[in-house]
């Protein structure tokens, strides 16, 4: 409610375009009718794209290869998307944009796609809010939530970074740095194809790509069916249309190793299928639902699936880690150096009862390790201890990493810190992971103060935030550590250890998710 009594409402026409409408509340009676003047036209924050269908045993859409075309001048096309057939049946390359079947536009066993600028009939013209960028998709979707909060549509994007897109009129949020942007699109970019005679045909895509045979697609093959669409940013993204379950198959591997106890297979199963349902919503402004890279999980080949693999995913399927009824944030990393962490210790987002800082050990481990650890003094003798904790075996379990005052210049070079003289620990979570991570120097940023995730995605050498910091020399800082990874969630050294002492998969889900129910995906 504003102070005229007033309550603004937002309806959607496209995923782009905002209408505001005004319904009056308690408004005085007015003597002579007033006539609205034209409405002014509404600038959308992006470029419209179809919304993906909701995420489904039966199929996600996972993007292969992003931002293609990104980069594309006109005298200089971004490279080249090759496309090739794993066996000997040829590709089918179709108009996605068509109703029913249409006729191939190639049939080939390898096809090349350029990229070329084209002039639109008419400039477009966007306009946003934008904020951000942020070291991950958890933090920048916790400051959408307080635009969606007020009635604003705000949307996650990732054009390089994550970043959080709302309307220009939008209200500034209290202590979210934020920045318009304005832009008139003259030219979009088109794919073009690439023909065995020379010629070179521009299209307007969506394209629907048949693969037989498989597409060979970096050292393994997919099997498809695949798309390539515009994105939010005017580049194009490469996508598989795959079933849940086989989906598994190009994850549990790469993420926990096919060689694991069947236990962690089975949990690693369960947690790949929970986080997927319920982080499709995350490329949503792309008209997609995940990635293949490390921002979601890492897909690849699900022929690298072996059978232990594939029973474990078997054994398991169709159920889900659930909190009322919904799928968990089922985070999970490599190694918690023996302590889990909280949810907000790892992102800027609400508390999650199953997410809570703890010691991740045997007794004896227990009881040596109180929390909180909120002083260097209780985390560097964690560090310097190991026994008794589990998935203590993880080559990263432990750590040492160096940084010299020149390298996080280089790392802070777009803050400004100047000539970097200091380095310290301002904050520390109950785990003892460092929650605000101060660099001073003589520049007119300084301090910098890096925050939750951004303290990894920054210095990218650091494995985990739960370390000791002391000097090592003029300009020389040493960080000592343990854990690769966030430490929220389950660790996967820790669940390969307890499932090698016999642990079962749903004590071994209880013991990292404590209240949350292993139960079969709702219908």
């Amino acid at each position: 409610m504003n102070r005229f009594g007033r309550v603004l409402s937002l309806g959607v026409i496209t995923p782009s375009v905002l209408v505001v409408s005004v319904i009056c509340g308690g408004c005085r009676a007015q003597e002579a009718a007033v006539s609205p003047g034209p409405a002014k036209p509404v600038i959308p924050t992006h470029r419209p794209v179809p919304a993906p269908p909701q995420a489904s045993g039966n199929r996600l859409w996972v993007a292969l290869d992003d931002h293609l075309g990104r980069g594309t001048k006109r005298d200089q096309p971004a490279p080249t998307l090759t496309l090739r057939s794993a066996g000997a049946s040829p590709l089918v390359l179709r108009d996605g944009s068509a109703s029913g079947v249409s006729q191939p536009l190639a049939t080939a066993p390898n096809l090349s796609i350029s990229w070329r600028l084209q002039p639109l009939a008419e400039p477009v013209k966007v306009s946003r809010l934008v904020a951000g960028p942020y070291a991950s998709f958890e933090t920048a979707d916790r400051v959408a939530q307080r635009w969606r909060q007020q009635g604003v549509q705000a949307l996650v994007a990732h054009p390089g970074e994550w970043e959080v897109w709302a309307p220009e009129t939008a209200s500034v949020l209290e202590g979210v740095a934020t920045r318009p942007w304005r832009n008139t699109i003259t030219s979009v970019v088109r794919p073009v194809l690439e023909g065995i005679d020379g010629d070179l045909k521009t299209l307007a895509g969506p394209l629907l790509l048949e693969a037989p045979d498989g597409l060979s697609w970096k050292g393994g093959v997919m099997q498809g069916p695949f798309r390539l669409q515009p994105d939010a940013y005017g580049s194009w993204t490469l996508l598989e249309q795959v079933p849940l379950e086989r989906y598994l198959e190009g994850v549990v591997p790469h993420e926990i190793g096919a060689g694991s106890p069947e236990a962690a297979l089975q949990a690693q199963a369960v947690l790949a299928r929970t986080w997927a349902l319920a982080n499709s919503h995350r490329f949503g402004i792309d008209g997609y639902h995940l990635c293949s890279d490390t921002q979601c999980q890492v897909y690849s080949d699900p022929r690298y699936a072996g059978s232990a693999v594939r029973q474990a995913i078997k054994a398991t399927t169709g159920q889900v880690l659930q909190w009322n009824g919904k799928p968990i944030s089922a985070v999970y990393h490599a190694s918690n150096g023996g302590v889990m962490a909280s949810a907000p210790e790892a992102w800027a987002m609400a508390p999650a009862a199953y997410l809570q800082a703890q010691a991740d050990g045997d007794q004896g481990w227990l009881d040596a390790v109180v929390l909180p650890l909120n002083d260097a003094d209780a985390v560097r003798r964690l560090v310097q201890a190991g026994r008794g904790a589990y998935g203590a075996g993880h080559p990263l379990f432990r750590w040492t990493r160096t940084y010299t005052a020149s390298q996080l210049e280089r790392a802070l070079a777009s803050q400004s810190p100047g000539v970097v003289q200091g380095v310290a620990v301002v904050k520390r979570g109950p785990s003892g992971r460092v929650l605000t991570l101060r660099i001073e120097g003589d520049g007119p940023g300084s301090p910098v103060d890096l925050r939750l995730d951004a303290i990894r995605r920054t210095l990218r050498r650091l494995p985990s935030t739960l370390f000791t910091l002391e000097t090592s020399g003029e300009g020389v800082w040493r960080f000592n550590g343990g854990g690769f990874g966030h430490g929220a969630g389950l660790s996967q050294a820790g669940a390969i250890d307890l499932a090698s002492r016999g642990w079962s998969v749903q004590r071994i889900l209880q013991h990292y998710y404590p209240g949350a129910t292993l139960a079969p995906l709702a219908p």
